[in-house]
């Protein structure tokens, strides 16, 4: 009976205080707002529609979890300060109180990749910041309970003291989530203004995929996955990055020397050997039973030690163009006779590498009337593309770029149509170009084989005013469509 008559009273208690901090908030003459916005405070992800069912919080993320400062349990004489348990994302407000719902797959996770992560607040209403603090909940925590003090670490991973500055919007707050978090948490941000009695809690839901730090104090930085053959002068470089950018001095590059070496397996391990060889900080290959790193002919995982300050590490490919590819059309017909204005333009094309190919075929305005792609194999390839134009020249563009992205090829064939037109030129064909519809824009309708020309403002707005469920203005098949075209 004491236990439930306690809970009453400090229910009570917490309720009055409510009352008192807005009261003592409105007579302070200012309000201070904000949201934790890198990593995305549950509440922002309310607003970007991440998250669903949230009640007021998505249309006032900057406003949700302020209440009295001090967490976990508060210096003054009232017996909890901060929000109330199983109250903490909304701050204890009925409008937010959706955001105190709590279960493993109730909020979107962001994935953390890196240990060191720079955190950032976004202030509608900027006030002096006494400090900032980060909580992470405890391991073995239940995601599936209401967040209380207990769930959290009873200590902040990271403190950043405000010094009672107001604080701008390009401050950044580098901060390393501890070695042994992993997997599903809440992470607890608390900005404690300086000229007010609150503070705003913001809960952050993360998935850390980073892995925890490994014997002898490795920490993985990254990987070397190969998957491009590479050619003799081409070059692979390993770049280094630290929380403060990319950090030269354990940068590593090699050079392809000769064809072996361009294997994917073996580039991959020439670099890891070359990583190896320059730093002591740093190592490439794979973990065995004892926990040594060495280079494999494959994939291969770069660590490094805390000292070196590198966090992850990018490897970034130097190709030179494949100046033996080629590629052209191979054959086409002199002459396609059109049928109302339609006709199958095909043709082949021929070349010495695998290719991704875009061919378009422009009239005598440079106006594209038809166009195909495809993944063109080495030899011949034939192609057909749907054409919609009028009688007159033609020109045929076909661009290929090789698989790996290194080489481009262009060859540009001149060709004739004949026989019936489609009728009016137009601009754009409907829905193409939609943005830009404006007064005089002609577009074909492709349900009627028909021209539309958009009508003067103010009724030019209604062209636009187009979607897949909301088709009314369509031309010559919405139920509105005269209101905004005439029928050419």
């Amino acid at each position: 009976m004491k236990n439930t008559s306690y809970k009453g009273s400090a229910l009570a208690v917490c309720t009055s205080s409510m009352i008192l901090l807005s009261a003592m908030l409105a007579s302070q003459g200012a309000s201070a707002h904000g949201y934790l916005e890198v990593p995305p405070s549950r509440a922002l992800l309310c607003q970007k529609g991440l998250n669903t069912n949230c009640g007021g919080a998505q249309y006032e993320p900057q406003s949700v979890g302020e209440t009295f400062k001090g967490f976990p349990a508060g210096t003054g004489g009232a017996p909890l300060q901060g929000p109330v348990d199983g109250k903490i994302p909304s701050g204890g407000h009925s409008l937010f109180s959706a955001l105190d719902a709590q279960s493993a797959t109730r909020w979107h996770l962001t994935e953390i990749k890196d240990r060191t992560i720079d955190f950032q607040w976004h202030y509608t209403a900027v006030h002096p910041a006494t400090k900032h603090e980060y909580f992470i909940t405890r391991n073995g925590w239940n995601p599936n309970e209401s967040l209380k003090r207990a769930t959290f670490e009873s200590t902040p991973f990271c403190t950043v003291d405000g010094g009672n500055q107001k604080p701008s919007n390009s401050d950044k707050h580098n901060c390393t989530i501890p070695a042994d978090k992993s997997g599903q948490h809440v992470i607890l941000a608390i900005w404690t203004v300086g000229d007010t009695d609150a503070a705003f809690y913001n809960a952050t839901d993360v998935n850390i995929l980073a892995e925890p730090e490994l014997p002898g104090g490795w920490s993985s930085v990254g990987s070397i996955a190969p998957s491009t053959q590479l050619l003799v002068g081409d070059k692979v470089k390993a770049r280094a990055f630290s929380a403060n950018g990319e950090n030269p001095q354990y940068s590593v590059e090699i050079s392809i020397d000769n064809a072996e070496q361009g294997l994917p397996n073996n580039w991959s391990f020439k670099l890891a050997e070359a990583i190896n060889k320059a730093h002591t900080l740093i190592r490439a290959g794979v973990r065995d039973e004892n926990g040594a790193i060495e280079p494999v002919k494959g994939n291969n995982s770069l660590y490094a030690q805390k000292e070196s300050g590198v966090t992850r590490y990018e490897v970034q490919l130097d190709m030179k163009e494949d100046a033996a590819a080629r590629m052209s059309v191979a054959s086409q017909q002199a002459e396609y006779v059109l049928e109302k204005g339609l006709v199958k333009v095909d043709f082949s094309m021929i070349s010495n590498r695998q290719m991704n190919v875009e061919a378009t075929l422009f009239d005598e305005k440079n106006k594209p009337v038809g166009s195909t792609a495809a993944r063109a194999e080495s030899g011949i390839t034939n192609l057909v593309m749907d054409v919609r134009s009028n009688p007159g020249k033609h020109t045929l563009t076909l661009v290929g770029t090789t698989l790996d992205g290194r080489t481009t090829r262009q060859d540009t064939q001149t060709t004739n149509l004949a026989g019936e037109g489609a009728g009016a030129d137009y601009d754009f064909v409907f829905p193409e170009g939609l943005s830009d519809y404006k007064a005089g824009t002609k577009v074909l309708q492709p349900k009627t084989n028909e021209v539309f020309e958009c009508k003067p403002f103010p009724a030019s707005g209604y062209c636009k005013q187009y979607s897949p469920t909301a088709n009314g203005f369509e031309p010559g098949i919405g139920a509105h469509w005269h209101m905004a075209w005439d029928k050419i």
